[in-house]
């Protein structure tokens, strides 16, 4: 009995060390990709952990990498084979999370491995927008983002960049055409919500924009219940 004891303790020891041990390099690489550490995240890739490795959020190592801005980790991911146009469960992408974060460097890396711009929801141009980052926002412009497609909630790059006070990316998107008559699914406009958020320089500059096309602005209405 004692002998047989021993045996199952021996096999059950061997059923879940190597679970331990999966477990382990499991979480090591979500911290390797996200701090950029590029030589544990190499060697585990060397033991056999797959590239397309996702987080408890969906997210894969390269996306996770990305966000941080990591440009050696994602170099290394993307010459073992991660999929560069992989969606996590909200739709966003590596190319995405890099745009919304400003990190240039790694935008760059992405689109030369092929990462598709895309032009639905919410979109690396719509997201570069959003927080200003007008380096990103012209690269993609030039990789043949539509300037006025719409997110989920119908807003467009330049009514993000007029709401969060970016008057370069308005300026520039303006240049490019970007129409400003345009409203979302709250009524709200670039210019409406320049206006209401104190943004007045932004506004003056679609005024003028306006003006230039023949059409008169109206007057921001705020309702009050």
């Amino acid at each position: 009995m004692k002998k047989l004891s021993f045996v199952v303790a021996l096999v059950a020891f061997f059923l879940v060390v190597p679970r331990l041990a999966m477990a382990e390099a499991y979480d090591d690489s979500i911290n390797a990709a996200r701090m950029g550490d590029v030589a544990t995240l190499k060697t585990l890739l060397d033991k056999g952990l797959l590239a397309d490795t996702v987080d408890a959020n969906g997210n894969t190592l390269l996306m996770l990498a990305a966000r941080e801005g990591n440009a050696d980790v994602v170099r290394l991911l993307l010459e073992r084979g991660a999929k560069v146009g992989y969606q996590n469960p909200t739709g966003d992408t590596a190319l995405a999370v890099a745009a919304l974060e400003g990190h240039k460097a790694v935008v760059d890396q992405l689109l030369a491995a092929g990462a598709p711009i895309g032009n639905s929801g919410w979109t690396p141009f719509i997201y570069a927008a959003f927080n200003g980052h007008l380096d990103i926002v012209k690269t993609l412009a030039e990789r043949g983002a539509i300037i006025d497609q719409r997110a989920p909630n119908q807003s467009t790059a330049l009514m993000l960049a007029a709401r969060n006070g970016h008057l370069e990316v308005v300026r520039y998107l303006l240049g490019k055409g970007a129409d400003a008559t345009l409203a979302n699914d709250q009524g709200r406009t670039a210019r409406s919500w320049a206006l209401e958020k104190g943004n007045t320089d932004i506004a003056a500059l679609i005024d003028a924009n306006l003006k230039a096309r023949g059409i008169q602005p109206k007057p921001l209405t705020i309702e009050i219940n």
